[in-house]
């Protein structure tokens, strides 16, 4: 018989995860099936516990696997209040890896949203050159845009020039930053307080990928008229079915490595 996954939650990214699930051949069922559940699904980068989730944690059988993504505090408390073993899958590197490329999709539909020019001859600087910052500094070159990447690390300021890009160390941002009216930013920490903001153009834009809390000081932008839009969870606003499937893959690896999605004989 088939392992069988609760997957709490009713978002698009959610529901996509539950057909790739069904697809895969495992059984899937909602909250209210939670006692029959080997594994429960939950959903990704919760800010508190909802009343699906603590209902769920009250009904499932002792010892069942919790799968979630980026947990915030509340949501751990609650697990470990409820004696619940957790694997976070957001922890996996190839998760990481391929989600970077929705989040590079939907920051260029907010380029396109809210700027009004093309990304082909335009000028962007992006602030970090992880996962996520490789991703978009390469969509951005393709489509003609001219790139300048900002990396504390001269590892990543080397790989950025093989790729095409300029590249300058974190230190160059005040020098740099008079030159750009729309910033990217991927390092979350602090690297755009107020001092450094009031370098800008009028009227720049600053796109923040970085989890919370950002790298950038939000009310310092707001009050010189800086729109600086703290663009978090892309993947499950933009690309939910890509972002659910690429969840429930990355579960099934998780389960498989650990040799517990299939009964014992």
């Amino acid at each position: 018989m088939p392992k069988t996954f609760c997957v709490v939650g009713g978002d698009a990214r959610q529901r996509a995860a539950a057909q790739a699930l069904r697809t895969a051949g495992y059984r899937v069922v909602g909250p209210e099936a939670a006692a029959q559940a080997d594994y429960v699904l939950l959903p990704m980068s919760q800010d508190r516990v909802s009343d699906e989730v603590a209902r769920t944690l009250q009904t499932v059988r002792p010892g069942t696997l919790l799968l979630a993504g980026r947990p915030g505090a509340p949501v751990e408390r609650a697990i470990r209040e409820a004696s619940l073993p957790m694997v976070d899958y957001f922890r996996r590197p190839e998760l990481e890896c391929l989600n970077a490329v929705p989040t590079a999709e939907g920051c260029l539909a907010m380029l396109l949203q809210l700027r009004q020019r093309t990304i082909w001859e335009s000028d962007f600087l992006v602030l970090g050159y992880g996962r996520v910052g490789r991703a978009v500094a390469r969509r951005l070159e393709l489509l003609g845009g001219h790139v300048t990447v900002v990396a504390r690390n001269a590892e990543q300021r080397a790989n950025a020039r093989c790729a095409g890009h300029h590249a300058a160390p974190l230190g160059a941002l005040p020098t740099l930053l008079p030159a750009f009216d729309t910033v990217i930013n991927t390092i979350p920490a602090m690297v755009l307080p107020r001092e450094l903001l009031q370098k800008l153009p009028p009227e720049a834009l600053i796109i923040d990928l970085a989890s919370r809390p950002g790298g950038t000081d939000f009310t310092a932008a707001s009050e010189l008229g800086i729109r600086a839009e703290h663009a978090l969870a892309l993947p499950g606003k933009c690309a939910p079915r890509t972002a659910g499937t690429l969840i429930a893959q990355t579960v099934l690896a998780l389960l498989e490595e650990r040799g517990s999605l299939h009964d014992e004989p």
